[in-house]
Protein backbone atom coordinates (compact mmCIF):
# COMPACT_ATOMS: atom_id res chain seq x y z
CA UNK A 1 0.00 0.00 0.00
CA UNK A 2 1.32 3.44 -0.98
CA UNK A 3 3.68 5.10 1.50
CA UNK A 4 2.56 2.90 4.39
CA UNK A 5 6.04 1.86 5.47
CA UNK A 6 7.13 5.51 5.55
CA UNK A 7 3.96 6.58 7.35
CA UNK A 8 4.28 3.70 9.80
CA UNK A 9 7.63 4.93 11.08
CA UNK A 10 6.36 8.50 11.31
CA UNK A 11 3.25 7.25 13.13
CA UNK A 12 5.38 5.39 15.67
CA UNK A 13 7.39 8.54 16.40
CA UNK A 14 4.11 10.44 16.79
CA UNK A 15 2.92 7.88 19.37
CA UNK A 16 6.18 7.96 21.30
CA UNK A 17 7.04 11.65 21.18
CA UNK A 18 3.74 13.51 20.90
CA UNK A 19 1.28 11.11 22.51
CA UNK A 20 3.99 9.98 24.97
CA UNK A 21 2.85 6.37 24.81
CA UNK A 22 5.11 3.63 26.13
CA UNK A 23 7.08 1.59 23.59
CA UNK A 24 4.84 -1.41 24.34
CA UNK A 25 1.67 0.56 23.59
CA UNK A 26 3.20 2.08 20.45
CA UNK A 27 4.23 -1.36 19.20
CA UNK A 28 0.70 -2.69 19.83
CA UNK A 29 -0.76 0.16 17.77
CA UNK A 30 1.70 -0.55 14.95
CA UNK A 31 0.79 -4.26 14.99
CA UNK A 32 -2.89 -3.31 14.75
CA UNK A 33 -2.17 -1.12 11.74
CA UNK A 34 -0.15 -3.88 10.10
CA UNK A 35 -3.26 -6.08 10.43
CA UNK A 36 -5.34 -3.28 8.89
CA UNK A 37 -3.00 -2.88 5.92
CA UNK A 38 -2.75 -6.65 5.40
CA UNK A 39 -6.56 -6.82 5.20
CA UNK A 40 -6.63 -4.44 2.24
CA UNK A 41 -3.40 -5.74 0.71
CA UNK A 42 -3.11 -4.09 -2.73
CA UNK A 43 -6.84 -3.49 -3.19
CA UNK A 44 -6.79 0.16 -2.17
CA UNK A 45 -4.38 2.88 -1.21
CA UNK A 46 -4.62 4.75 2.10
CA UNK A 47 -6.18 7.69 0.29
CA UNK A 48 -8.83 5.49 -1.34
CA UNK A 49 -10.14 3.80 1.82
CA UNK A 50 -13.57 5.20 2.70
CA UNK A 51 -16.13 4.93 5.50
CA UNK A 52 -17.72 1.75 4.06
CA UNK A 53 -14.31 0.09 3.80
CA UNK A 54 -13.67 0.91 7.46
CA UNK A 55 -17.08 -0.50 8.47
CA UNK A 56 -16.37 -3.70 6.52
CA UNK A 57 -13.03 -4.02 8.27
CA UNK A 58 -14.62 -3.56 11.72
CA UNK A 59 -17.20 -6.22 10.85
CA UNK A 60 -14.33 -8.54 9.90
CA UNK A 61 -12.54 -7.89 13.23
CA UNK A 62 -15.78 -8.35 15.14
CA UNK A 63 -16.09 -11.87 13.72
CA UNK A 64 -13.15 -13.16 15.76
CA UNK A 65 -12.10 -10.58 18.35
CA UNK A 66 -13.48 -10.04 21.84
CA UNK A 67 -14.74 -6.58 22.80
CA UNK A 68 -11.54 -5.56 24.58
CA UNK A 69 -9.31 -6.42 21.61
CA UNK A 70 -11.76 -4.89 19.15
CA UNK A 71 -11.80 -1.67 21.18
CA UNK A 72 -8.01 -1.45 21.05
CA UNK A 73 -7.99 -2.00 17.27
CA UNK A 74 -10.55 0.79 16.85
CA UNK A 75 -8.46 3.09 19.06
CA UNK A 76 -5.38 2.29 16.98
CA UNK A 77 -7.28 2.98 13.76
CA UNK A 78 -8.72 6.29 14.97
CA UNK A 79 -5.33 7.44 16.26
CA UNK A 80 -3.62 6.50 12.97
CA UNK A 81 -6.14 8.45 10.90
CA UNK A 82 -5.93 11.40 13.26
CA UNK A 83 -2.17 11.36 12.66
CA UNK A 84 -2.70 11.27 8.87
CA UNK A 85 -5.04 14.26 9.14
CA UNK A 86 -2.59 16.24 11.29
CA UNK A 87 0.17 15.32 8.87
CA UNK A 88 -1.85 16.75 6.00
CA UNK A 89 -1.81 13.44 4.15
CA UNK A 90 -5.64 13.25 4.22
CA UNK A 91 -8.38 15.87 4.43
CA UNK A 92 -11.27 13.47 5.13
CA UNK A 93 -11.21 11.11 8.11
CA UNK A 94 -13.11 7.85 7.33
CA UNK A 95 -12.94 6.76 11.01
CA UNK A 96 -14.60 9.83 12.54
CA UNK A 97 -17.86 7.92 13.06
CA UNK A 98 -16.32 5.00 14.92
CA UNK A 99 -17.33 4.37 18.54
CA UNK A 100 -15.49 1.98 20.84
CA UNK A 101 -17.64 -0.89 22.15
CA UNK A 102 -18.57 -0.84 25.81
CA UNK A 103 -16.44 -3.30 27.73
CA UNK A 104 -17.85 -5.01 30.77
CA UNK A 105 -15.22 -4.89 33.50
CA UNK A 106 -14.52 -8.19 35.18
CA UNK A 107 -13.23 -8.15 38.73
CA UNK A 108 -9.43 -8.46 38.80
CA UNK A 109 -7.87 -11.48 40.46
CA UNK A 110 -6.46 -10.74 43.92
CA UNK A 111 -4.72 -12.67 46.65
CA UNK A 112 -5.78 -12.80 50.26
CA UNK A 113 -3.36 -11.35 52.80
CA UNK A 114 -2.50 -14.90 53.86
CA UNK A 115 -1.71 -15.84 50.25
CA UNK A 116 0.46 -12.76 49.82
CA UNK A 117 2.43 -13.70 52.93
CA UNK A 118 3.00 -17.17 51.49
CA UNK A 119 4.07 -15.70 48.14
CA UNK A 120 6.55 -13.36 49.81
CA UNK A 121 8.02 -16.11 51.95
CA UNK A 122 10.87 -16.73 49.50
CA UNK A 123 13.45 -19.35 50.42
CA UNK A 124 16.60 -17.19 50.50
CA UNK A 125 19.51 -19.29 49.28
CA UNK A 126 21.40 -17.30 46.61
CA UNK A 127 21.71 -13.95 44.78
CA UNK A 128 18.66 -14.70 42.62
CA UNK A 129 16.37 -15.57 45.51
CA UNK A 130 17.31 -12.34 47.31
CA UNK A 131 16.62 -10.45 44.07
CA UNK A 132 13.24 -12.19 43.69
CA UNK A 133 12.33 -11.41 47.29
CA UNK A 134 13.17 -7.73 46.75
CA UNK A 135 11.10 -7.55 43.54
CA UNK A 136 8.04 -9.17 45.08
CA UNK A 137 8.20 -7.14 48.30
CA UNK A 138 8.64 -3.93 46.33
CA UNK A 139 5.75 -4.70 44.02
CA UNK A 140 3.33 -5.50 46.84
CA UNK A 141 4.52 -2.51 48.88
CA UNK A 142 4.08 -0.03 46.02
CA UNK A 143 1.49 -1.44 43.58
CA UNK A 144 3.79 -0.88 40.61
CA UNK A 145 2.97 -2.01 37.10
CA UNK A 146 5.38 -4.69 35.89
CA UNK A 147 6.73 -2.30 33.23
CA UNK A 148 7.46 0.23 35.98
CA UNK A 149 9.17 -2.38 38.15
CA UNK A 150 11.57 -3.68 35.51
CA UNK A 151 12.50 -0.16 34.36
CA UNK A 152 13.48 1.11 37.81
CA UNK A 153 17.03 2.40 38.21
CA UNK A 154 19.06 2.07 41.38
CA UNK A 155 18.80 5.83 41.86
CA UNK A 156 14.98 5.63 41.89
CA UNK A 157 15.10 4.04 45.35
CA UNK A 158 15.60 6.32 48.37
CA UNK A 159 16.11 3.91 51.26
CA UNK A 160 16.68 6.64 53.84
CA UNK A 161 13.31 8.25 53.05
CA UNK A 162 11.65 4.89 52.25
CA UNK A 163 10.45 6.10 48.83
CA UNK A 164 10.51 4.96 45.22
CA UNK A 165 10.31 7.33 42.24
CA UNK A 166 8.35 5.91 39.32
CA UNK A 167 7.75 7.07 35.76
CA UNK A 168 4.37 5.68 34.74
CA UNK A 169 2.16 6.05 31.69
CA UNK A 170 2.95 9.16 29.69
CA UNK A 171 6.22 9.47 31.63
CA UNK A 172 4.29 10.93 34.56
CA UNK A 173 6.37 10.89 37.72
CA UNK A 174 4.97 9.77 41.05
CA UNK A 175 6.58 9.17 44.43
CA UNK A 176 5.43 6.14 46.43
CA UNK A 177 6.25 5.35 50.07
CA UNK A 178 7.68 1.92 50.86
CA UNK A 179 7.09 -0.30 53.87
CA UNK A 180 9.74 -1.76 56.16
CA UNK A 181 9.57 -5.23 54.58
CA UNK A 182 10.33 -3.82 51.11
CA UNK A 183 13.14 -1.61 52.40
CA UNK A 184 14.71 -4.51 54.28
CA UNK A 185 14.57 -6.79 51.20
CA UNK A 186 16.00 -4.05 48.97
CA UNK A 187 18.73 -3.30 51.46
CA UNK A 188 19.93 -6.92 51.51
CA UNK A 189 19.72 -7.25 47.72
CA UNK A 190 21.57 -4.00 47.02
CA UNK A 191 24.24 -4.41 49.70
CA UNK A 192 25.11 -8.08 49.30
CA UNK A 193 23.76 -9.58 46.07
CA UNK A 194 23.20 -7.16 43.18
CA UNK A 195 26.93 -6.66 42.52
CA UNK A 196 27.27 -10.42 41.92
CA UNK A 197 24.78 -10.15 39.01
CA UNK A 198 26.84 -7.52 37.18
CA UNK A 199 28.33 -9.76 34.50
CA UNK A 200 29.01 -7.11 31.84
CA UNK A 201 30.15 -4.16 33.90
CA UNK A 202 28.08 -1.25 35.26
CA UNK A 203 24.30 -1.28 34.77
CA UNK A 204 21.93 1.35 36.17
CA UNK A 205 18.86 -0.89 36.26
CA UNK A 206 17.78 -2.00 39.71
CA UNK A 207 16.89 -5.61 38.93
CA UNK A 208 19.23 -7.71 36.79
CA UNK A 209 18.93 -11.12 35.18
CA UNK A 210 21.46 -13.97 35.04
CA UNK A 211 23.28 -12.30 32.12
CA UNK A 212 23.67 -9.00 33.90
CA UNK A 213 20.99 -7.28 31.78
CA UNK A 214 17.86 -5.60 33.10
CA UNK A 215 14.95 -7.85 34.06
CA UNK A 216 12.28 -8.49 31.40
CA UNK A 217 8.49 -8.83 31.69
CA UNK A 218 8.64 -12.46 30.61
CA UNK A 219 11.34 -13.35 33.16
CA UNK A 220 9.46 -11.70 36.03
CA UNK A 221 6.25 -13.45 34.97
CA UNK A 222 8.05 -16.81 35.24
CA UNK A 223 9.49 -15.86 38.63
CA UNK A 224 6.14 -14.97 40.17
CA UNK A 225 4.45 -18.06 38.67
CA UNK A 226 7.17 -20.32 40.08
CA UNK A 227 7.03 -18.69 43.51
CA UNK A 228 3.22 -19.05 43.57
CA UNK A 229 3.61 -22.76 42.76
CA UNK A 230 6.20 -23.21 45.52
CA UNK A 231 3.90 -21.37 47.94
CA UNK A 232 1.00 -23.71 47.12
CA UNK A 233 -1.18 -20.93 45.68
CA UNK A 234 -3.74 -22.47 43.33
CA UNK A 235 -5.06 -19.24 41.76
CA UNK A 236 -3.99 -18.07 38.32
CA UNK A 237 -1.44 -15.39 39.10
CA UNK A 238 0.42 -12.73 37.13
CA UNK A 239 2.51 -9.68 38.06
CA UNK A 240 -0.66 -7.58 37.92
CA UNK A 241 -2.20 -9.77 40.65
CA UNK A 242 0.12 -8.17 43.21
CA UNK A 243 -0.87 -4.69 42.01
CA UNK A 244 -4.55 -5.55 42.40
CA UNK A 245 -3.90 -7.10 45.82
CA UNK A 246 -2.01 -3.98 46.93
CA UNK A 247 -5.02 -1.81 46.05
CA UNK A 248 -7.74 -4.05 47.46
CA UNK A 249 -5.86 -4.59 50.75
CA UNK A 250 -5.34 -0.84 51.18
CA UNK A 251 -9.05 -0.26 50.62
CA UNK A 252 -9.99 -3.03 53.05
CA UNK A 253 -7.84 -1.39 55.73
CA UNK A 254 -9.43 2.04 55.34
CA UNK A 255 -7.49 3.90 52.63
CA UNK A 256 -9.62 6.18 50.46
CA UNK A 257 -10.01 5.73 46.71
CA UNK A 258 -8.26 8.97 45.78
CA UNK A 259 -5.12 8.03 47.70
CA UNK A 260 -5.10 4.54 46.19
CA UNK A 261 -5.58 6.00 42.72
CA UNK A 262 -2.65 8.36 43.16
CA UNK A 263 -0.43 5.52 44.37
CA UNK A 264 -1.44 3.40 41.38
CA UNK A 265 -0.92 6.28 38.95
CA UNK A 266 -4.54 6.34 37.77
CA UNK A 267 -5.48 9.49 35.86
CA UNK A 268 -9.13 9.17 36.92
CA UNK A 269 -10.56 7.89 40.21
CA UNK A 270 -13.14 5.93 38.19
CA UNK A 271 -10.34 3.52 37.28
CA UNK A 272 -9.86 2.80 40.97
CA UNK A 273 -13.52 2.20 41.76
CA UNK A 274 -13.40 -1.41 40.58
CA UNK A 275 -11.64 -2.26 43.85
CA UNK A 276 -14.74 -1.29 45.80
CA UNK A 277 -16.55 -4.12 44.01
CA UNK A 278 -13.86 -6.57 45.16
CA UNK A 279 -14.29 -5.39 48.76
CA UNK A 280 -18.09 -5.59 48.51
CA UNK A 281 -17.87 -9.13 47.14
CA UNK A 282 -15.61 -10.11 50.04
CA UNK A 283 -18.01 -8.56 52.55
CA UNK A 284 -20.85 -10.54 51.00
CA UNK A 285 -18.86 -13.78 51.25
CA UNK A 286 -18.02 -13.08 54.90
CA UNK A 287 -21.67 -12.30 55.65
CA UNK A 288 -22.90 -15.54 54.07
CA UNK A 289 -20.26 -17.58 55.91
CA UNK A 290 -20.66 -15.86 59.30
CA UNK A 291 -24.29 -14.79 59.76
CA UNK A 292 -26.60 -17.42 61.32
CA UNK A 293 -29.22 -16.78 58.62
CA UNK A 294 -26.75 -15.92 55.89
CA UNK A 295 -27.03 -19.22 54.02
Amino acid sequence: MDNYELKKEEFKQYLLLEKKYSSNTANSYIEDMDTFIKYFKTKKSLKEINKKDIDDYITYLNSYLKDKSLSRHISSLKTFYKFLMLDGYLNINPTSHLVNPKISKSLPQTLTEEEVNKLLDVNLTDDYSYRNKAMLELMYSSGLRVSELINLKVTDIDKSMALVRVYGKGRKERIIPLGDYAIDALDKYLNYHRANLLKKGPNDYLFLNSRGNNMTRQAFFKIIKKQAFLAGIKKEISPHTLRHSFASHLLAHGADLRTIGELLGHADVSSTQIYTHITNEKLKENYIESHPHGK
